[in-house]
């Protein structure tokens, strides 16, 4: 069993090994060019903030439920 997955976890490995050799991607160079990638970064940041928000108050509701349990 440890041998396949110590199998499979190389056969992970290189996949991703050669997913890094693609190069500079066209796409984000246009959207540099072009000032579009702040957009795309403040969107990515907005979602990771609203994720983070809605962790901490998902752990204060689970919190009160716990303390209330007891």
């Amino acid at each position: 069993m440890i041998r396949k997955l110590s199998l499979l976890l190389l056969l992970l490995l290189t996949t991703f090994a050669n997913a890094q050799e693609a190069g500079n991607p066209e796409m984000a160079d246009t959207f540099r060019q072009e000032g579009k990638i702040y957009v795309v970064i403040a969107v990515i940041g907005m979602i990771f903030v609203a994720l983070v928000i809605f962790m901490v108050v998902l752990e204060r509701k689970l919190k009160k439920l716990e303390d209330k349990i007891k």
